[in-house]
């Protein structure tokens, strides 16, 4: 093979940063990004966006240099993503506030709602098991964090933590606060809604994990490598044959059983914004299969069967 050189400009300026000489034809974008790293070592490798177009899309660490649309000399561009985290910590952290959040309000701690001997204990058993569906969900999440979840991209920008934690904490202590309130009032229609959604919740519930499960098998062996999802023998896992991300589907499910359970407006409130979010996600995720797999199943909908 006959040796490459590599110059990368800073994607902003197009000053040069550095010059690599003599590197393998075959050598990856990773080896690439280590290789800067020597020479900046304040940029380690997870801070590196590396670009063919400084408004380009980043090159993936697996893309091989002499497979890419450049000559013997390559010109790349750089930009400093600023400090990284990784997503497992962000998991993390995002899912253990709300866990002891929660728990603060249903243990109806003195600050919280006063110290009037009314506001110890709550009458309504619906208050008991909210609190178990709401530590059960979390608990999952933290579980699929550290066992289950394989992540395609290993760190997010450190600044992001803070934007996602108030999000989670803070609808954590509203939604908590108005379930445990010593005012709260039960759901219209009694045991039988209460039932109703608890059975939604744990359906929804075992779904996501399964959907969950599927797409972590996807990446055995460490690949990062793309694929289609498909269905396995699993029941939840048909409904990969009309959405592209069961998962989101399943956990919208899952607030909004959260929602009927508890019949309380901010737990709604929360599950529409859920919904939004999600939507975006799912229509993003479905837009990059379309994208990357000729083949991918026409029928498929980002997030609702048929519709959306």
């Amino acid at each position: 093979f006959v040796s490459s050189q590599v110059e990368i400009l800073d994607w902003e300026t197009k000053k040069q940063l550095c010059f690599l000489d003599k590197v393998e034809p075959n050598a990856t974008i990773r080896e690439i990004r280590l290789m800067f790293h020597k020479l900046y070592p304040r940029w380690y490798p997870a801070r590196q966006s590396i670009k063919l177009d400084p408004k380009g899309k980043s090159l993936r660490d697996e893309e091989i240099l002499q497979h890419l649309p450049v000559g013997t000399t390559a010109t790349l561009y750089f930009k400093d993503l600023g400090p990284q985290i990784g997503w497992t910590t962000v998991f993390l952290i995002e899912y253990t506030g709300p866990l002891f959040i929660y728990f603060l309000f249903y243990f109806r701690m003195t600050f919280v709602y006063g110290l009037d001997e009314r506001f110890t204990s709550s009458p309504h058993p619906v208050v008991n098991l909210a609190c178990i569906c709401h530590s059960f969900h979390y608990i999952k999440r933290l579980i699929e964090t550290v066992f289950v979840h394989r992540f395609s991209r290993g760190t997010m920008p450190l600044r992001n933590i803070v934007k996602n934690c108030l999000y989670y904490w803070g609808f954590a202590a509203w939604l908590a606060y108005y379930i445990n309130h010593p005012l709260y009032t039960p759901p219209s229609y009694g045991k039988k809604q209460i039932n109703f959604a608890v059975i939604m919740f744990l359906l929804c519930e075992a779904g996501n994990f399964s959907i969950h499960v599927a797409l972590s098998d996807l990446r055995r062996n460490g690949s990062k490598t793309s694929k289609i999802p498909y269905p396995t023998k699993n029941p939840f896992t048909w409904l990969f044959f009309f959405v592209s991300c069961p998962n989101y589907t399943y956990e919208v499910g899952t607030w909004i059983s959260f929602t009927i359970m508890t019949q309380c407006v901010p737990v709604g409130l929360f599950t529409l914004l859920c919904f939004i979010q999600m939507t975006i996600w799912a229509k993003d995720k479905h837009g990059t299969y379309l994208r990357e797999f000729k083949d991918y199943p026409s029928h498929r909908m980002p997030i609702i069967p048929f519709l959306l």
